[in-house]
C-alpha cells in the first residue's frame, strides 16, 4: 500500500526494492519484530542496493495508525536523482556551479536552499545518502516546485565526490565561520566551483575542510548567533551569481 512519500507493508516494500522503481529514502522497521521472514528479506534487499534502515519505536509509527502497515514503512523520495558521474559528462563545463550539502537536518532549511539554487542558476546540489534530510514532500512544497528544475545529486561519500570533482578541473570553497577569508574575495566566474555549506550547530566537517581549495566566511558585526543555513547560502550564492553577470556584460 502506498501513500504520498511512504510505501506500507511487507509485500509493498518488499516488491518496490526489487523492481527498483522508486527511490527509496529509508527504511524503519518495529523494533518489535523479531525473526521475521519477509522483514529479513527486506533487510536484505535494502543492503544489496545500499539503502539505509532503522529499528525504531513503535511511537514512530503513529501518524500512519490507520494503515496496516505491518510494522514496517518505506520513506520514498517524490524525485528521481542524478548520477554524479552522470552530471559531470553534461556539463560543458565552463564556469558551472553546484552546492554541497554537509548535514543539512531541516526539511524547511533544504527546501529553501533549493529555492535559492534555482533562482541563483546553480547546476545542480549535491546532499549525502546519510547524516542529511533527504527529499520529502515537505521539501517538495517549500522549494516553492523549484526542487523539478534542478539536479539533485545523492552520494554515499561527500569527501569522494569531493575528489571526483576536483579530479574533473572544480574547485571547492567550504564555508567555516574561523575562516581568514571573506566570501566575496574569491573570483568565482572564471572557473567550475562546488560551495560546502554544512549544518549551523556542526559546520562543514573536517574532512571536507580539508579537501577544500578555498575556506570562506561571512562577516559579522557582532557576536550574535549564525545565519540560518538557507540566508548564508543566499549571500554566497548571489555574489556568485553578481561576479558572472558583471564578467558577462
Amino acid at each position: 500500500m502506498e501513500n504520498m512519500d511512504v510505501i506500507f507493508g511487507k509485500n509493498s516494500i518488499t516488491e518496490a526494492l526489487i523492481a527498483g522503481n522508486r527511490e527509496i529514502n529509508k527504511i524503519l522497521i518495529s523494533k518489535n519484530i523479531h525473526n521475521d521472514a519477509k522483514i529479513n528479506k527486506i533487510k536484505e534487499l535494502a543492503q544489496e542496493k545500499g539503502i539505509v534502515f532503522q529499528f525504531v519505536a513503535k511511537e514512530k509509527f503513529q501518524p500512519y495508525a490507520e494503515f496496516n502497515h505491518q510494522g514496517v514503512i518505506a520513506l520514498i523520495s517524490p524525485i528521481t536523482y542524478t548520477d554524479l558521474d552522470e552530471f559531470l559528462e553534461s556539463r560543458e563545463h565552463t564556469n558551472s556551479s553546484l552546492v554541497i550539502l554537509d548535514g543539512i537536518e531541516d526539511s524547511h532549511n533544504l527546501g529553501a536552499i533549493i529555492r535559492t539554487c534555482v533562482c541563483a542558476g546553480v547546476d545542480g546540489i549535491i546532499i549525502p545518502s546519510r547524516r542529511n534530510v533527504q527529499i520529502n514532500s515537505t521539501v517538495e512544497k517549500v522549494s516553492a516546485g523549484a526542487i523539478n528544475h534542478i539536479p539533485i545529486i545523492k552520494v554515499n561519500s561527500p569527501v569522494n565526490a569531493v575528489q571526483k570533482l576536483k579530479d574533473n578541473n572544480w574547485w571547492i570553497i567550504a564555508t567555516d565561520a574561523s575562516a581568514k577569508d571573506n566570501y566575496y574575495d574569491v573570483k568565482y566566474d572564471d572557473m567550475n566551483f562546488a560551495i560546502i555549506m554544512g549544518a549551523e550547530h556542526a559546520g562543514v566537517s573536517k574532512s571536507l575542510l580539508k579537501a577544500s581549495d578555498f575556506i570562506v566566511k561571512i562577516p559579522m558585526q557582532n557576536s550574535f548567533n549564525s545565519l540560518n543555513v538557507s540566508n548564508a547560502l543566499s549571500a554566497i550564492i548571489f555574489e556568485t551569481l553578481r561576479q558572472k553577470l558583471k564578467k558577462n556584460k
